[in-house]
C-alpha cells in the first residue's frame, strides 16, 4: 500500500535562514483555510517541536535519520501524515549540512527519502544574483534533490525582489514563491541558549502565530505551492497495528511542565502502548507523590525554574524517599540534574531531590552536545547487558567529581564524563542521552518491566524492606 499527500520540507541555507518563521506562518496560513496540517521535525528536537505543534494543533514527529532506520522513519512519517492534507517538515541547520562532510543524515537526505520536495528559505540581505549562484550550487551539488521553490527572506524593498527573483528563476530554474521583508524585532520568534523559548513559557504564543500567518499569507503565493504540490509520487504506506493496546498494568509518573518539558510524544505513545497508566506529575506544584510503580522524568529547564524547584520541598523529599524504597526511575538530562544533591547556578547551591550521590553545576558552554551512542555494560533496572542505545545529547550542565557507578560505555558523545553515561543508584538510571522509543523499540518495555516488578514486590508485605531496596536488574 501507498500514501500520497502534499508534503513539503522547509530548508535553509544555514541556521538563522528564517525556515522556522516561514514553517510557522505556512501551518498557521493553512490551518487558517480549515486544512488538517501534519508537522514533524527533522533531527532530535524538542523546542521547535513544540512550536510547531502548537502552530498545528496537534503533536510533532520527529525524523531522524540518525537514530533511526530509513524504514522507521518512512513508517513514521506514513503513520502521522495518514489521513491529513498536507504534511509539512522543518529542516535543521543547511539543507546539505549531516553529519560527516559528505552530508550524511542531513535535511537534503531526509527529503529524497520520503520523496519530499524543498521549500528553500534564504537570508537575502544585501544579495541579488548572488543568490541565484548559492542557489545553483545546491541543485548540482546533489541533483537528486527537488526544490518546489525559494522564498526570500528579509528583503528591502521591491527592486531587490525584483533583481533577486529574476536572477534565481532565469539561472535556476526554481521559481521564487515570496519574498518577506525584514520584519520588526518585537515580531521576531524569541530564543534562548538552546534554540526558541519553550512554548510554555511564553506568553505571547498565540499571537506570534497568528502574525507568522499573517506574514506568509500576504507575502507567499499560497495558490502557487499548492499547484506545484498537487500530483507528488507516493511513498510507502504505514503498516497497520494489529495488536490492541493493553491493559494498563502498571502505573507511572512523569514529570512533565515548564521545567521538564522534553519528551517525544512517540515516548508516551509507546508506554502506553506497552500497559502504562501514566500520571502527569507537576514539579513546581504537586507536593506528593501519588501512588505509581515507576518514575519517569524528562529533560528541560530545571536551571530556569530553580527557585520554584527549590520552592516545593515536599515534592523533592517525598521522590528522594521513594527513592530509597527502591522506585525505579528513569532520568534523562533535566531529570538527572532534579535527581542530583543540589544544582550550582549563577553562584549559587540549590538543594535538589538527593536521590543521587552527586552534584551538578551550570556551564557558561555546552558540555555535551550532539548524537550520542552508548553501551549497555553493566546490570541495571532497565536495560539488558549488551544493549546498544542511540540517542542525543545537548547539555550545559555537568557533573562535578568522579561518577562512583554508571551503566553505559559512551562509544559516541560526552555522557557524565570519563567515557560513562547512565548514572546507577538503588534502582534510578540517569543519563545525559535522550533516547526515541521509535529508535530504541525495547526503551518502554524495560521501563514497564521495572515498573511490574517493583509493583509485586510491593504487594509482598512478607519480603520486608530489605527486599524493597534491592536492584531491579534487567
Amino acid at each position: 500500500m501507498t500514501l500520497q499527500i502534499p508534503r513539503l520540507l522547509v530548508a535553509g541555507t544555514a541556521g538563522d535562514s528564517g525556515k522556522t518563521l516561514v514553517t510557522l506562518g505556512l501551518i498557521s496560513a493553512m490551518r487558517g483555510q480549515g486544512r488538517d496540517v501534519r508537522v514533524f521535525k527533522k533531527g532530535p528536537d524538542y523546542i521547535d517541536a513544540a512550536w510547531l505543534a502548537a502552530a498545528a494543533g496537534s503533536s510533532c514527529a520527529n525524523l531522524d535519520t540518525y537514530m533511526m532506520t530509513g524504514e522507521t522513519v518512512t513508517q513514521l512519517f506514513s503513520k502521522k501524515a495518514s489521513g491529513g492534507d498536507v504534511a509539512i517538515i522543518e529542516g535543521n541547520r543547511g539543507l546539505h549540512d549531516g553529519v560527516s562532510a559528505r552530508g550524511s543524515h542531513s535535511s537534503a537526505e531526509l527529503a529524497k527519502l520520503i520523496k519530499t520536495p524543498v521549500l528553500l528559505v534564504i537570508n537575502a540581505t544585501k544579495a541579488t544574483r548572488t543568490l541565484a549562484a548559492v542557489i545553483l550550487g545546491m541543485q548540482h551539488l546533489d541533483p537528486d534533490v527537488s526544490f518546489v521553490g525559494v522564498v526570500l527572506n528579509r528583503v528591502a524593498g521591491k527592486r531587490h525582489v525584483r533583481v533577486a527573483t529574476q536572477a534565481i528563476e532565469e539561472i535556476c530554474g526554481i521559481p521564487v514563491l515570496g519574498a518577506i521583508p525584514k520584519l520588526p524585532a518585537e515580531h521576531r520568534i524569541p530564543g534562548r541558549h538552546l534554540g526558541l523559548v519553550p512554548v510554555d513559557e511564553y506568553q505571547g504564543l498565540e499571537e506570534s502565530l497568528a502574525y507568522a500567518g499573517q506574514v506568509i499569507e500576504k507575502h507567499l503565493d499560497l495558490k502557487a505551492l499548492d499547484e506545484r504540490l498537487s500530483n507528488l509520487s507516493t511513498i510507502p504506506a504505514a503498516s497497520v497495528e494489529i495488536a490492541d493496546k493493553p491493559a494498563a498494568s502498571v502505573r507511572i509518573g512523569i514529570l512533565k511542565d515548564g521545567a521538564f518539558s522534553f519528551y517525544y510524544p512517540e515516548n508516551i505513545e509507546a508506554l502506553e502502548r506497552a500497559g502504562a497508566r501514566l500520571v502527569t506529575i507537576r514539579s513546581m506544584e504537586d507536593t506528593q507523590l501519588p501512588p505509581i510503580d515507576a518514575l519517569y522524568i524528562g529533560g528541560g529547564f530545571p536551571e530556569t525554574h530553580i527557585e520554584h524547584l527549590v520552592g516545593n520541598r515536599s515534592l523533592r523529599k517525598a521522590i528522594g524517599d521513594a527513592a530509597k524504597t527502591g522506585l525505579p526511575i528513569y532520568a534523562e538530562c533535566g531529570g538527572l540534574m532534579y535527581l542530583a544533591r543540589s544544582i550550582h547556578h549563577d553562584g549559587r547551591k540549590y538543594e535538589m531531590c538527593g536521590a543521587l550521590p552527586i552534584d551538578v553545576r551550570m556551564h557558561a558552554k555546552p558540555q555535551g552536545h550532539g548524537y550520542a551512542e552508548l553501551s549497555v555494560d553493566r546490570p541495571n533496572p532497565f536495560f539488558d547487558v549488551g544493549t546498544q542505545l542511540v540517542g542525543h545529547e545537548f547539555h550545559y550542565s555537568g557533573v562535578e567529581g568522579k561518577v562512583a557507578d554508571t551503566a553505559c560505555a559512551v562509544l559516541r558523545g560526552a555522557g557524565v564524563g570519563a567515557g560513562r553515561d547512565g548514572i546507577l543508584h538503588r534502582n534510578i538510571l540517569a543519563l545525559y542521552t535522550h533516547l526515541h522509543a521509535c529508535a530504541t523499540p525495547s526503551w518502554a518495555k524495560a521501563i514497564i518491566r521495572a515498573a511490574e516488578k517493583y509493583s509485586k514486590i510491593k504487594e509482598e508485605p512478607a519480603t520486608g524492606k530489605k527486599s524493597m531496596q534491592m536492584a531491579l536488574t534487567a
